[in-house]
């Protein structure tokens, strides 16, 4: 007799053949397969990476009974993927459960998956929280490999790099990765390691601030109001083709506050500076309570302020493996042609 989360999950794995068919046709190897805030369990995820899956909660920890029944469940439904289970439910969001020996194992292991082509690592567990490729920004690489062909493209808040290798695979001439963190930076380069790419990437470890800063033109002073700036690796002015800005919800540094409630414009109008005239910027959003329209009424008024008017734009909708019932998913992704 099944119970109301298992009828759950397989409601939800029915509900996505059709989109499962076509990534396995791909050799896509990653997607959601349950997305609890739309599918009956909030704060409860399902992610495939290759050959494990990886369950998450938000909200709350599992039940025993739960995590039996999802382990039951998918045990028949995906054969011989290992369930490995974060509770990251406490306030820091970090992982906070126990496994045992044997799922502490498969947790450390690492592993490679396919995703339209390219190939990045994953593991289920390492020193930081988040998995290493976020599946919902699928359809934005999806759509810079369609734009990327001979063209420079800058990645910022680059993460591991997808956006980037994604890029460089799809045949960009040029591409440059930015972000503060040397481990993710780390997580990136092996993942090039991994690819049969035609170009040289480039990786540069800085506070974005100072490095749109150099690459607009504008520079960044080492000493600000009598106050001696972190270190920062120098860069000359450049603009690129396409531009693509995934900024966290909020940062504070010496260089800068990112927020994207308040002041989203502090980075837009920089990376916009660095995007060629006739070029393209895509930008991220992932805070739920802003309005899509709202928003992106303001990157337009932004842009036209500073002289650089938007010509187009296309919103990126995130692909069926992540469904939004009211169609106003929490991440927004939208395309500037500018």
């Amino acid at each position: 007799m099944t119970s109301p989360l298992s009828d759950q999950l397989a409601a939800a794995l029915s509900a996505r053949a059709p989109l499962l068919e076509r990534l396995a046709d791909e050799g896509t190897e990653a997607y959601r397969v349950f997305h609890g805030s739309a599918e009956g369990v909030p704060g409860l995820t399902v992610d495939r990476y290759g050959d494990a899956l990886l369950v998450q909660t938000f909200h709350q920890a599992l039940s025993a009974d739960d995590l039996a029944t999802i382990e039951s469940f998918y045990a028949t439904a995906c054969p011989g993927l290992p369930v490995i289970w974060n509770d990251r439910s406490a306030g820091n969001s970090r992982v906070s459960n126990t496994l045992d020996a044997a799922q502490s194992d498969a947790a450390a292991l690492p592993r490679e998956f396919s995703e339209l082509g390219v190939k990045y690592r994953f593991q289920g567990r390492h020193e930081g929280q988040d998995p290493w490729l976020f599946l919902d920004l699928r359809a934005a690489r999806r759509r810079v490999m369609a734009e990327a062909a001979d063209k420079s493209v800058l990645n910022l808040f680059a993460y591991t790099c997808g956006v980037g290798l994604a890029a460089a695979k799809a045949g960009a001439k040029h591409v440059v990765n930015v972000d503060f963190s040397a481990s993710y930076l780390a997580v990136g380069k092996e993942n090039a390691r991994l690819n049969d790419l035609p170009i040289r990437v480039r990786f540069v470890k800085s506070d974005v601030f100072p490095a749109l800063r150099q690459l607009a033109g504008q520079g960044q002073s080492k000493v600000v109001r009598g106050k001696r700036m972190p270190p920062f690796p120098p860069l000359e002015g450049r603009q690129f083709d396409l531009v693509f800005l995934d900024p966290p919800r909020y940062a504070k540094s010496l260089f800068g506050v990112v927020d994207l409630v308040n002041d989203y414009p502090a980075l837009f109008n920089l990376a916009l500076r660095t995007t060629v005239e006739g070029g393209t910027l895509i930008c991220c959003n992932n805070v739920a309570q802003v309005a899509r329209e709202e928003w992106v009424d303001q990157l337009q008024r932004s842009a036209k302020k500073i002289g650089r008017p938007v010509h187009s734009l296309e919103w990126i909708e995130p692909e069926a493996d992540f469904p939004s019932p009211d169609g106003n998913p929490p991440l927004k992704v939208v395309l500037l042609r500018v």
